[in-house]
């Protein structure tokens, strides 16, 4: 027991020292100030911008404006547009816009980021005009001067991440205090650390890379937050570690950001799978390993308070004195690392309400907790082994589009539905058939006006009566994309294209119940 306390007051004393001297760097930061100031002045790369979409009609066109009037060269960029599956018609906007070079994916569902980018990236490995790439999503806004700082933070680094601002006017009271930690972390953890010649975990959102790298490595990895983080520990693998810069600013409306943190247990296999490679000349690379298993507040406030109470009454390797004052130190550093974070009184106070939060969080999700909400709350605790398939939705209001998330559950033969939009979710009831559970969820939208727009509450829609339980596929009726094309068009239940037709309240999947049921 002893050795156990020793080993946890040292990972705790030496985070305290590492954490005062974040705190004490962070409090000049005259290299990013002066970067700003002779931004304009630095030789120009040529830079491709490569923007994600998908569904974003109303947020490109304001990016897309802004990258038009940047006070950067035009001659020393080119715009690369994705359109992913977009059934809003931003598809239309850019067709004969020689400013945009757009990329149109249809016809094969939501591909999703990662895959999509790929595509692109495969087509530009022999553009020799590129030197780097700036990878943006749709939902962004961005500065005049974005792309001239962009070009000056590329002199010295090859792969940089930038601060994302949160417009928090509509957001909750949960929600504020999760967006006055993720001002915190950025404004004072991430630049430190990028101060101190630290790395820095990827972010797809606004991420910025030469294209001597991407040819170095072949790809990026964007598929979620996870795999961001295991990309930004191979950029460390490598030399050419992620840098965060907070001159690059973009900024994104609540109704479009979703906070993310990579799972404990990615961090671990990372952690597991890169300490075997930390013996090496490679110290970013080392730090960066070791940075997967920095304490929370919780951790370091358990580990002292248990530390001081042992010391007080009983021996230890060092007196109780210095454990207090080590203590003391972590105190003094979280109060100056406060200076420079730019927070207001409010947001400050909401970071103080964080570790409630997250010890909330934790509680809420511990398997036995869980369990009980669930059996309390009648809903149904979700296996591990069970099948999950998520697909991007549009819902249609009287006034706009929403771009929601469904996730098809499968387990042990029962189907339910998941249905996201921002940080809300409802759950179907679990049924026999997936059909069934589209019913419930139809009817639920329908109730508030909602219409889903996808295939099976399409009127174009004609459902396969395959012998299937959950009934997936279908034909297309629609002429769309060409009239010539009279046959029926195979698809499936989740699709959408951009001749929607709303069907009549329930009455396609009223008629693919009944179907079914009479075989």
């Amino acid at each position: 027991m002893e050795l156990i306390l020793d080993i946890l007051y040292i990972y705790a004393a030496l985070y305290t020292i590492f954490f005062l001297a974040l705190a004490i760097r962070n409090l000049n930061d005259k290299k990013f100030r002066l970067e700003k100031k002779y931004s304009q002045y630095e030789e120009k790369d040529n830079l491709a911008v490569v923007i994600y979409a998908h569904n974003n009609k109303d947020t490109l066109q304001n990016l897309i404006r802004e990258l038009k009037s940047q006070d950067y060269p035009i001659g020393n960029f080119k715009v690369f547009l994705i359109l992913d599956n977009c059934t809003d018609g931003s598809q239309n906007f850019y067709l004969n816009d020689n400013f945009i070079h757009t990329i149109n994916i249809k016809d094969v569902g939501t591909i999703g980021k990662d895959q999509a980018i790929s595509i692109l990236l495969e087509q530009l490995a022999q553009d020799d005009y590129i030197d780097s790439f700036v990878f943006i999503d749709a939902d962004r806004s961005i500065a005049p001067d974005f792309l001239s700082t962009v070009n000056a933070t590329l002199v010295k680094n090859s792969v940089i991440s930038g601060e994302t601002i949160i417009d928090t006017q509509n957001f909750g009271p949960v929600d504020k205090i999760k967006a006055a930690y993720q001002k915190y972390h950025m404004n004072f953890l991430r630049r430190a650390r990028s101060l101190f010649g630290l790395a820095s975990q990827a972010d797809s959102g606004v991420f910025i890379i030469k294209k001597e790298i991407i040819n170095q490595i072949g790809d990026v990895d964007f598929k979620d937050i996870n795999s961001e983080l295991k990309y930004s520990l191979l950029l460390s693998r490598i030399g050419c570690k992620c840098t965060y810069n907070p001159n690059i600013q973009t900024i994104v409306d609540s109704a479009n950001y979703e906070f993310k943190k990579p799972r404990f247990s990615a961090r671990l296999n990372l952690f597991r799978n890169g300490i075997l490679q930390i013996f090496s000349k490679n110290f970013v690379f080392n730090e960066h390993v070791l940075s997967l298993i920095y304490p929370n507040i919780w951790t370091l406030l358990i580990i002292y308070a248990i530390v001081l109470k042992h010391s007080y009454s009983s021996y230890f390797f060092l007196d109780f004195k210095f454990v207090l004052f080590t203590f003391i130190l972590l105190a003094v550093g979280f109060a100056l690392s406060l200076v420079e974070s730019k927070l207001t009184k409010a947001e400050i106070l909401r970071l103080l309400m964080y570790p409630l939060y997250s010890l909330g969080h934790i509680i809420k999700n511990l398997p036995p907790v869980r369990k009980a909400m669930n059996k309390i709350l009648n809903r149904e605790d979700l296996p591990e082994n069970t099948q999950k398939f998520d697909v991007d939705v549009v819902v249609s209001t009287s006034r706009n589009n929403l771009n929601c998330r469904m996730q098809f559950i499968s387990d042990h033969g029962l189907a339910k539905i998941r249905f996201f939009y921002k940080n809300k979710k409802f759950t179907t009831g679990t049924h026999l058939r997936m059909i069934d559970a589209l019913q419930e969820l139809k009817t639920k939208l329908d109730d508030y006006g909602f219409v889903l727009r996808i295939c099976s509450c399409c009127t174009h829609f004609t459902p396969n009566i395959d012998g299937s339980t959950n009934m997936l596929k279908g034909f297309c009726n629609s002429d769309y994309p060409s009239p010539s094309i009279k046959e029926s068009k195979p698809t499936l239940i989740w699709n959408t294209c951009n001749d929607f037709c709303p069907a009549e309240l329930n009455n396609l999947i009223s008629e693919m119940i009944k179907e079914s049921n009479q075989e």
